[in-house]
């Protein structure tokens, strides 16, 4: 796995770590934030080949 891919993976688990916790706390406008990123990370993965659930642990 390459830098870029690994980072990014990485950036993809924080930020659904920060979506959940925001989702728990119920703050309307994080999760809002957070899924927004999350959103352009996973397209940004899935423009340059990376496929997300393969690399689950």
């Amino acid at each position: 796995m390459d830098a870029f891919t690994a980072g990014l993976l990485q950036r993809i688990k924080a930020t659904e770590s920060d979506l959940t916790r925001a989702r728990n706390d119920g703050d309307d406008f994080l999760v809002e934030v957070e899924q927004g990123e999350l959103d352009d990370l996973r397209r940004l993965a899935a423009e340059h080949g990376v496929e997300v659930g393969a690399y689950r642990v």
